[in-house]
């Protein structure tokens, strides 16, 4: 078994990263292009900021990756119950239109380390980073617009997040889609002061 932590280091996502390491895959196409193609220069636009853990055996192997990016949970358009789920425990919920958040832009496990724990630890690598007595910034969910698909929703909803709407109809309709339009992603939320209590 491999510990993140102590068997891997965590790196900026860059072009030293991209001309040492192998290519990543994680089995994804999609996810394989961004880190290929596009996470450098979200970074450089300050769109989002990637990441990854390298193995320290042999720092050519990226064993995950993940982008990062503020964002917020709006509460306009939001129906009434999955409003009080997110304003529940939040002293002056009813003043506040939105709650800070930090977007998972893209997150991806090494193909090669699948069903080895990497994906559950990267999640908590990530919840503790933000609710870290050193965080800079406030930040009370974490959010994700998880492809809608069995295994990434199932990762997600297995980590603790759940979605924000309780149906796919609520959702089209907040993002303004036709009623028979399939959804490509879920929306779904994790409260990190669920962590810190």
């Amino acid at each position: 078994m491999i510990s993140l932590l102590e068997n891997c280091t965590l790196r900026s996502f860059d072009e030293e990263v991209l001309s040492d390491c192998n290519t990543f895959d994680c089995g994804h196409k999609d996810l394989n292009d961004f880190f290929k193609k596009d996470a450098i220069d979200y970074s450089n636009q300050l769109i989002g900021k990637s990441y990854c853990f390298t193995l320290d055996s042999n720092p050519e192997i990226i064993i995950c990756a993940f982008t990062l990016s503020n964002d917020s949970i709006k509460l306009k358009n939001i129906p009434c119950a999955r409003k009080n789920i997110i304003k529940k425990f939040i002293p002056y919920g009813k003043h506040i239109k939105s709650y800070p958040a930090v977007l998972i832009g893209r997150l991806g496990v090494n193909k090669d380390y699948l069903s080895m724990g990497i994906g559950k630890q990267l999640m908590d690598f990530i919840k503790a980073w933000f609710i870290n007595k050193n965080n800079k910034t406030g930040c009370r969910f974490i959010v994700v617009d998880a492809y809608n698909e069995k295994t990434p929703l199932n990762y997600y909803i297995k980590n603790g997040f759940v979605t924000l709407f309780s149906s796919d109809d609520q959702e089209r309709k907040y993002y303004g889609k036709k009623d028979a339009e399939p959804l490509k992603t879920k929306f779904l939320f994790f409260d990190l002061i669920t962590l810190s209590q």
